[in-house]
């Protein structure tokens, strides 16, 4: 008997259905505010509203009623994205899978493969909560189409709705600061071109501190009802309700990225990497040498060429990392230290935005899948899951996004 054959756990039903039973990460805030669709192609198709849904007007009696379309004003469509990765189980797993008599061995075994499964399982879910984060604190979204090719979709937020606040305004230590009237003015923008009120805020830690040490903020609380200690003992309650920015989530997630070096580094700030579609400006590469455990170095990413499959860093490594070998990481918060973001979760009664699933695969089979295959020499076993879809954002005028000073100064 060779490979998973006469295996129960690893039957495909039987191991979707384990697989399915996991929660999704709740520290995934978007993927679980959002809905999940499924979509019949995978063009991905949708209709985008800015401004409110208006009111039925007045007509005489027996006169025709006038129509409107059930579209929005504009429509935009993308091609799906499809992710997916897999994992290794040897052939000592296997033999402890179906080991006779042995109940201790072979609980080890599945307690390894639900261990694998499950990382698997959040690993794509973290995927889908990464492209949702994009859509809405960038506006865009790149990732990788077929043939390697680079893709990317805007979903159409307004400019005036994405401000960067300039030096003399920014909330660290800007000379004219006032993140208070900034908010408002935030506020008031979203009621005029959407008509809505923000009922979600975000942002991480370092923001929160920021305002809460902030002078203006610390003078309106003194003559407030929360000038008791509460803003310390409670400060995300306390900041939301002051200034009326409905839920406030302090979200400090990170993602992390991982491409392998195709070409050792020698001495040169070029790296190229076999995927740098996710990397950004500012983050932080942590070159990897695989073959000596913990040792690492970090450098900070300049530049990014997707086309040239290549990042640029401010200095170059110290120790020349193996080509093939050796690997680069890159952990970033969702949501960056300088970034305050608010938005409207609902428009005309309806989300504004969801998260398409699109088919795939011969049996057409949407969202999360998993499946596996023999390995013959060395015998063993291959878990593999897979996921295709995209976020749409339906009223991009619904958001919000202020990056209150320079990270780089900071």
């Amino acid at each position: 008997m060779k490979g998973s054959t006469g295996i129960p756990a690893l039957q495909l039903i039987t191991l979707n259905k384990l697989i399915s039973k996991f929660v999704r990460p709740p520290s995934n805030y978007f993927t679980n505010l959002f809905p999940t669709t499924q979509y019949d192609s995978d063009t991905i198709e949708w209709e985008l509203e800015y401004g409110s849904g208006g009111m039925t007007p007045f007509v005489a009696p027996g006169a025709v009623a006038p129509a409107i379309g059930i579209d929005g004003i504009g429509s935009a469509s993308a091609k799906a994205a499809f992710w997916k990765e897999k994992m290794y189980f040897d052939e000592e797993f296997l033999n402890n899978m179906r080991e006779p008599g042995s109940y201790a061995t072979y609980m080890k075994a599945e307690r390894q493969l639900a261990k694998g499964a499950q990382k698997l399982r959040w690993r794509v879910d973290r995927r889908r909560e990464w492209m949702v984060a994009q859509m809405l604190f960038n506006g865009t979204l790149a990732y990788q189409q077929a043939g390697g090719i680079k893709f990317s979709v805007s979903y159409g937020i307004p400019s005036s709705h994405i401000v960067t606040l300039d030096d003399s305004r920014n909330w660290k230590d800007g000379a004219s600061r006032n993140p208070i009237e900034d908010i408002f003015d935030a506020k008031q923008l979203l009621i005029d071109d959407a008509m809505v009120q923000p009922n979600h805020s975000i942002m991480n830690t370092q923001m929160l501190k920021v305002l809460l040490f902030d002078t203006k903020v610390q003078a309106l609380l003194a003559k407030s009802a929360f000038g008791n200690g509460d803003l310390f003992s409670n400060p995300s309650g306390v900041i939301a309700s002051l200034l009326g920015i409905g839920n406030l989530t302090v979200y400090d997630e990170l993602y992390e990225i991982q491409a392998w070096l195709t070409v050792t580094t020698a001495s040169g700030t070029t790296i190229y990497l076999d995927d740098v579609t996710d990397f950004e400006v500012g983050g932080k590469a942590r070159f990897y040498n695989m073959k000596s455990y913990n040792d690492f170095e970090d450098e900070v990413i300049t530049a990014v060429d997707i086309a040239a499959g290549t990042i640029t860093v401010g200095q170059a490594p110290t120790h020349n990392f193996i080509g093939g070998q050796d690997k680069v990481v890159m952990r970033k918060k969702f949501i960056p230290d300088n970034v305050f973001f608010m938005f409207a979760d609902s428009q005309n009664g309806a989300k504004i935005a969801e998260f398409m699933e699109a088919p795939y695969g011969n049996t057409r089979r949407w969202g999360f899948f998993a499946d596996t295959k023999d390995e013959w020499d060395p015998e063993g076993i291959w878990l593999r899951v897979q996921d295709k879809g995209l976020p749409v954002l339906y009223y991009p005028d619904t958001t919000y996004k202020i990056t209150a000073f320079d990270l780089d100064e900071y």
